[in-house]
C-alpha cells in the first residue's frame, strides 16, 4: 500500500467514524456481502473494499470509534496484509476467530454496534446480537447503510440484461420446478418461501443475466407460496420488451425495493421460510413485523438445484471437452514460448497468460465469459490462493519459479473450473516433494469409493493425508459445488475440515483441489471438477469432468504407487481420446507427449 493509498483509506475510516458518532453508535459492521449475500459483488456493493482497501471475495470489518478489525479466511492472509493499512486494522481469522467472538471478547459495556440488516443474514444477526448482549453492549439494526452515506462516487446498482434460458439447456420447465419447490415449502411446514439468492432464482425461472461479472444471473428476489403463486421482484429495466421466450406464466412482477413490503403482506397469519445463511435478516424481521412466523431453514431451491438433471450433466461433460481444448492450446503455447521469451528478455507475463487462455476459450461459440477472475500466478504470487494480477503486480513467468493457473469458463452448457501448476524448467527437490504430495491427494480423492450417506468432511482428509505425512497442509477447503451456467462456487456441498451437513449424492458437481503454499516463494494446486456417480452396491464415487493433462514433469513418479500410476495412465488416455479431434499440429503433439504413460517417462 502506497502512502497516498494509506492516506485515502485513513480519510474514509475517519469519515465513517464521524457518521458512526452522528448515529449515536460506537461501531459499525462492514461486510463483504450485498443484499443477496453474494460471493461476487457489483461495484455498487463493494463497501468493504471502499472502506478498507481489501478486495478479496470473503471478509468483514468492524470499525469502532477507537479501534478496528478485519476478518478474512486462510485464502487471503497474505493478500490482506498487502492491501490494507496495518496500523488501522487488526487482522482476525474469518472462521477461527469470527466477528461474534470478537464482539464477545472486545466489546465494552454500553457500546452500541450498528449493522445494515439487508447485508447480513439471520445467522449473523442472531449470533452477533447474542455476543454483543453477553458483553454488555447492543447490536443495533439501522435503516440504510452508513458506508453509502460517505461514498461520494458510489457506482449505480447494476442493470444487466436478463435472458431466457431454454429447456434445451435447463432440462426442466419452470412449471415443473415451481410445483416441486411449492411442495418442498409445504413439507417444511411453511406457507411461503422468500428467496434472495440470484442463482436459485435464475435456476427456478430458467433465466440468466449479466449484473455481475463471472455470474450469469440477475440480482432479484422471489416469493413463492405452497400453491405455486410466485412474485419475482426484479428491476423491469433489465427485461426485454418481448417476454415470449420466457416461461413466466403465472409469475407476478414487482420492483426489488418493495421486498420488505411484500414479505409483510404475505406474512400476516402465515409462516415464512427464510434461509438463515443466505437471505437478509431484514426479511425475517419484516415477516414478524407483518404478523407472521418465521421458519429458518436452508432454501429448498438450493437443495433441488444441487442435484443436476441429465441434460445439465451432459452439458457439463460437453463444455469440459471444449474447455479442455482451450487449456491444452494454452499450456502448449506456454511450453513453446515461455522459456525462449524469458531468455530473450521478453517474458510472458501473468496478465498476458490470462488473456491468452481467454482468447482460446472465445473461439468456442458457446462460451460466454470466464467463471471467475483467472488466477494467473507466477512464483511467490502463487502462494496467494486467490491472487489476481494487476498492472502493478503483473509479474514475469520465468524458469526460476512455478506457475499456477486457476481458470474456468461460463458456457451455455455449463460451468468449468480447473487448476494446473507447471514450470518452464526443472524444479527443486522441495517443490517436487510438495507437488507429488498434492498430486497423490488429488488421486486419492478421484479414486475414492464411499458409501451413500457420506458427507464432505468425511472424505476431506483423503486429499490432505499425503501432505500431512510431510508435515504440510493447506488452509482452504478441498472442493466446492459448481452451478450449471451459474455460480462457480455453489453451496451447499463442499469438502472441508469443517462439518458440512449435506450428504453427497449422485448428480452433484464439485471440485477437488488440494494444494500447498509457501508464502513469498511458491504455490501448488491441482484441481479437477467431478460429478458424483453411482458406483453400485449403495456406494458412490467421483468421475472427472476436467479434461486437462497433469504436468508430471514436476512430480517424482517413483513415489507413486502402481495404483496411482495406473489411474494417471487411464486419465490421460481419456483426456487424449476426448481432445484429439479438436487439436492439430504442435498442440496435438504436445497433448500426445503430456498424456504418455508413466512408464515411458524418464
Amino acid at each position: 500500500m502506497t502512502s497516498t493509498e494509506r492516506q485515502e483509506q485513513s480519510r474514509r475510516i475517519e469519515a465513517l467514524r464521524r457518521e458512526i458518532a452522528a448515529q449515536g453508535l460506537d461501531g459499525y459492521v462492514v461486510p463483504r456481502f450485498d443484499e443477496h449475500q453474494s460471493e461476487y459483488c457489483a461495484p455498487h456493493d463493494c463497501r468493504l473494499a471502499h472502506v478498507t482497501g481489501f478486495t478479496g471475495s470473503a471478509g468483514v470489518a468492524i470499525v469502532m470509534r477507537d479501534r478496528a478489525a478485519i476478518f478474512v479466511d486462510g485464502r487471503y492472509q497474505v493478500q490482506v496484509r498487502e492491501e490494507i493499512d496495518l496500523d488501522s486494522f487488526a487482522i482476525e481469522h474469518f472462521y477461527d476467530a469470527p466477528l461474534k467472538d470478537w464482539l464477545r471478547k472486545n466489546l465494552r459495556k454500553g457500546e452500541r454496534v450498528g449493522f445494515n440488516p439487508m447485508l447480513l443474514p439471520s445467522t449473523w444477526d442472531r449470533d452477533c446480537g447474542q455476543a454483543a448482549e453477553s458483553a454488555g453492549g447492543a447490536w443495533v439494526a439501522i435503516s440504510g447503510d452508513l458506508v453509502d452515506t460517505i461514498w461520494t462516487k458510489q457506482p449505480e446498482k447494476p442493470l444487466g440484461p436478463v435472458m431466457a434460458f431454454g429447456r434445451d439447456y435447463a432440462g426442466e420447465s419452470v412449471a415443473d420446478k415451481k410445483r416441486r419447490i411449492a411442495a418442498l415449502v409445504a413439507a417444511q411446514g411453511a406457507d411461503f418461501l422468500v428467496e434472495a439468492q440470484p442463482d436459485n432464482i435464475s435456476w427456478l425461472l430458467n433465466v440468466r443475466g449479466r449484473d455481475v461479472a463471472f455470474n450469469p444471473m440477475p440480482h432479484s428476489f422471489l416469493i413463492i407460496d405452497t400453491a405455486g403463486r410466485t412474485e419475482w421482484l426484479v428491476d423491469h429495466r433489465k427485461l426485454p420488451n418481448d417476454l415470449s421466450g420466457f416461461e413466466l406464466d403465472g409469475v407476478e412482477m414487482a420492483e426489488p425495493a418493495r421486498l420488505l413490503e411484500r414479505v409483510a403482506a404475505f406474512a400476516k397469519g402465515q409462516t415464512a421460510l427464510v434461509d438463515p445463511g443466505f437471505a437478509p435478516s431484514a426479511v425475517a424481521h419484516a415477516a414478524r413485523d407483518g404478523g407472521g412466523e418465521v421458519k429458518l431453514a436452508r432454501s429448498p431451491v438450493t437443495l433441488a438445484k444441487m442435484e443436476k438433471n441429465p441434460i445439465e450433466l451432459q452439458g457439463f461433460r460437453d463444455c469440459h471437452r471444449q474447455d479442455g481444448a482451450a487449456w491444452v492450446r494454452f499450456l502448449a503455447w506456454l511450453d513453446r514460448y515461455g522459456a525462449t521469451r524469458a531468455a530473450q528478455g521478453m517474458p510472458v507475463t501473468e496478465l498476458e497468460a490470462e488473456e491468452r487462455i481467454l482468447a482460446y476459450r472465445r473461439d468456442n461459440r458457446l462460451f460466454v465469459e470466464p467463471s471467475f477472475r483467472t488466477i494467473s500466478a507466477s512464483a511467490g504470487h502463487a502462494a496467494m490462493c486467490h491472487y489476481n494480477a494487476t498492472a502493478v503486480s503483473n509479474a514475469a513467468i520465468t524458469p526460476e519459479g512455478v506457475y499456477l493457473l486457476d481458470s474456468g469458463g461460463q458456457y451455455l452448457t455449463g460451468t468449468t473450473d480447473a487448476t494446473r501448476t507447471t514450470a518452464l524448467a526443472p524444479v527443486s527437490d522441495e517443490i517436487r516433494r510438495a507437488y507429488t504430495a498434492v498430486l497423490k491427494g488429488l488421486i486419492s480423492m478421484l479414486t475414492l469409493k464411499f458409501p451413500a450417506g457420506t458427507f464432505g468432511h468425511h472424505v476431506d482428509a483423503f486429499a490432505r493425508r499425503p501432505l500431512w505425512d510431510l508435515g504440510l497442509d493447506y488452509d482452504h477447503g478441498t472442493g466446492h459445488g459448481v452451478g450449471h451456467f451459474l455460480s462457480v462456487h455453489e453451496q451447499p456441498q463442499r469438502f472441508d475440515r469443517r462439518v458440512n451437513e449435506i450428504e453427497l449424492k449422485a448428480g452433484m458437481v464439485t471440485t477437488i483441489e488440494p494444494g500447498y503454499y509457501k508464502a513469498g516463494e511458491y504455490g501448488i494446486r491441482l484441481e479437477n471438477q467431478v460429478e458424483v456417480v453411482d458406483a453400485g452396491g449403495d456406494f458412490l464415487s467421483f468421475r472427472s469432468l476436467t479434461l486437462v493433462p497433469i504436468d508430471l514433469r514436476l512430480a517424482d513418479i517413483s513415489l507413486l504407487s502402481p495404483g496411482e500410476t495406473a489411474w494417471l495412465d487411464s486419465y490421460h488416455a481419456t483426456v487424449r481420446t476426448a481432445l484429439r479431434g479438436q487439436l492439430a499440429g504442435d498442440d496435438l503433439d504436445w497433448l500426445e507427449r503430456m498424456c504418455a504413460p508413466c512408464g515411458t517417462r524418464d
